[in-house]
């Protein structure tokens, strides 16, 4: 330890004293803690009549004092002398705090570092680039700086000048938080969900909802603007800031929205920004009020989406349709601006007109054309062919087609219209009977096959069914692939004629005599035959007759006991008698046991015209029309005979 130059004679004494004892009395130990007690009590003394803090001077002591040395000299302290060294010694330190912020003094700075003076037992230092750009500093400067640690691993003092400065900012923006002040910042880029703002120098966000009362489609043009903001949330733990633009921008409409919200009414006009656009409709920005345009008041017609009636940002008149004055709701409309297109709808479309229009929709059972917005038809798959058999409206026409039709007829009272495509074309069916009169006989080309019988296309567009029972006179058919295949040519004769139904009866056997009128001569009731076994079953065997004609021997009527399969097989002889012969169902039944007990009854021939009627299965429209003449005469002799007996 070593004293001020200008200490006083007595302290010059007193050091030549304890020297004088180091080197010539005293042991080496003893010499050394008697000589540091002397000094330190000789410092404190002249510290205590002076009143002065003793500072370093630039000489240091020629011995090193170890801590068991000092403590054994201080023990000669008195208590007085040993309290007032500390509260010297505290005075000379500041009251300071870790993780606050506290103002030094500048002692000193260079190209990399500032040194500066917080009033602690030692200086700290701060990296210069901590100091923002333009901040200029000069010694003796006060500044702020962040305490961070008293002592680090080195001993030194850690002080920031950027954490002091975030922390003032954090501060700043909590009390503009609270107070609900406005800000100001500089957008500086563009990040999933809206934009980063510089508030302080604090990084905020700033939502794409909360930048405007209408939708931002472009927020690149927000880039490296300054604007006005309020800080709408605060978390200085996760160091999260969120600002709003939007927020400045709603209060100073809010004075605009109530003199709009009061004087509105239904049925007035206004005009409006079209602020939104979704599936269901068009949000109109009113002046600080939003309405709803829904897409069905967009327009008179079909409208897919409103996209294609407005845009974003387009100004448009609206009238208002409804106001909900307790919900704050507007619903508004823009084809009630426009005349209803229905108002003149028998003069611009009169029936049996031909019109274009626009296929807008297809459903199973037709096509609906636009023929103007507002104003559309059905096209029945009824009247979209005379002749086809369409399944479907798409195998003739397709959406967004541009197709002619027929107007057939208009219900105002409804708003339908019922149009036509096939009157465009002549009805074939109007002069059927001209190309294909009845027992006619013509050629055609099988196209479909069914259980109960053989479609025939006698011309493009014209068929005819052959019945699974017309196709032969004396096979029992199954089904029709038993005779024909699909594709094949088929002769057929023109059976009758529906002209209501649109159906065509053609008969393939009929082109042929009916064998059963000779059958019919040939195996009466009583008659022996012989034939083949051509086919034996469970109850009983076919016999193949002469004249290629099949008759039945049942079970019960077979000379042999046991069943048919055991005692018949193809191939055998059978002699037998008719017992049945039932020409209307086609069939002969006969017996083996009852040979020459069954009279023989032979049949007479029947009318041409009645054979004829009954091969054809149906009444033909000559037949038709003779009946219809007869229960004409009929009736005028009913009423002749009613007006005579009224007249007596």
């Amino acid at each position: 330890m070593t004293t001020n130059e200008n200490k006083n004679e007595n302290e010059e004494v007193t050091t030549a004293e304890v020297q004088e004892e180091v080197t010539t009395e005293a042991t080496p130990v003893e010499t050394t803690a008697e000589a540091a007690q002397e000094e330190v009590r000789g410092t404190t003394r002249e510290t205590l009549d002076s009143g002065e803090i003793p500072s370093f001077t630039g000489e240091i002591s020629e011995k090193t004092y170890r801590l068991e040395e000092l403590q054994e000299a201080s023990e000669d302290y008195t208590n007085d002398e040993y309290e007032i060294l500390v509260k010297m010694y505290e005075g000379t330190l500041t009251d300071i705090t870790e993780k606050e912020i506290v103002t030094g003094t500048v002692l000193g700075k260079d190209e990399k570092y500032v040194i500066v003076d917080i009033g602690f037992k030692s200086e700290g230092i701060v990296p210069i680039n901590e100091f923002r750009d333009g901040e200029t500093i000069e010694l003796g400067d006060e500044v702020e700086v962040f305490l961070d640690k008293v002592e680090d691993r080195e001993g030194q003092l850690v002080l920031s000048r950027r954490k002091a400065n975030t922390l003032r900012t954090w501060q700043k923006i909590e009390e503009c938080h609270a107070t609900e002040q406005i800000i100001e910042g500089n957008i500086k880029r563009r990040i999933k969900g809206g934009m980063v703002v510089d508030i302080f120098g604090i990084d905020a966000f700033l939502p794409g909802s909360q930048i405007d009362v209408r939708p931002v489609r472009d927020f690149d043009a927000y880039v490296g603007k300054t604007m006005e903001f309020m800080v709408v949330k605060l978390n200085m733990g996760s160091e999260n800031v969120v600002v709003s633009h939007r927020a400045l921008v709603e209060s100073d409409l809010e004075e605009q929205r109530a003199e709009i919200l009061a004087s509105m009414e239904p049925g007035q006009i206004l005009e409006g920004i079209v602020k939104n656009i979704t599936d269901f409709g068009v949000f109109i920005d009113l002046g600080g009020v939003d309405g709803l345009l829904h897409i069905t008041d967009l327009s008179w017609g079909r409208v897919e989406h409103p996209s294609e009636i407005v845009k974003l940002d387009q100004r448009l008149n609206v009238v208002v349709l409804e106001f909900d004055e307790e919900r704050k709701r507007i619903s508004l409309g823009l084809k009630q601006l426009q005349p209803h297109p229905w108002d003149e709808i028998d003069t611009k479309y009169p029936e049996n007109d031909i019109v274009q229009g626009k296929v807008v929709s297809i459903a199973d059972y037709g096509a609906f054309i636009e023929l103007e917005k507002g104003v559309e038809g059905l096209v029945h798959i009824s009247e979209m062919s005379w002749t086809q058999h369409i399944k479907h409206p798409s195998q003739l026409v397709e959406k967004n087609q541009v197709i002619e039709c027929v107007v057939l007829n208009i219900n105002k009272e409804e708003k339908k219209v019922s149009l036509g495509v096939k009157q465009l074309q002549n009805d074939p069916w109007e002069n059927l009977l001209d190309r294909y009169p009845i027992d006619s006989r013509h050629k055609g080309i099988v196209r479909n096959l069914t259980n109960f019988g053989v479609f025939v296309e006698l011309e493009p567009g014209i068929d005819g069914l052959v019945h699974i029972s017309d196709l032969s006179w004396t096979d029992k058919v199954n089904h029709p692939t038993d005779v024909v295949n699909k594709g094949d040519e088929l002769e057929v004769t023109i059976l009758s004629v529906d002209f209501e139904n649109r159906r065509i009866s053609l008969g393939h056997k009929q082109i042929t005599d009916n064998p059963w009128e000779k059958f019919a001569q040939e195996y009466s009731k009583g008659t022996e035959v012989e034939g083949d076994v051509v086919k034996v079953t469970d109850k009983g065997v076919f016999v193949a007759l002469p004249l290629g004609v099949d008759a039945f021997l049942p079970g019960k009527e077979s000379e042999k006991e046991g069943k048919p399969a055991d005692n018949y097989k193809e191939g055998d002889k059978v002699k037998a008698v008719v017992i049945e012969f039932d020409e209307s169902n086609r069939n002969i039944t006969i017996s083996e046991k009852q040979v020459g007990n069954v009279e023989v009854q032979k049949s007479k021939p029947k009318a041409k015209k009645a054979a004829k009627s009954d091969a054809s299965g149906a009444l033909t429209l000559g037949e038709m029309s003779g009946l219809s003449d007869l229960k004409a005469k009929l009736e005028e002799k009913e009423n002749e005979a009613n007006g005579d007996k009224a007249s007596e």
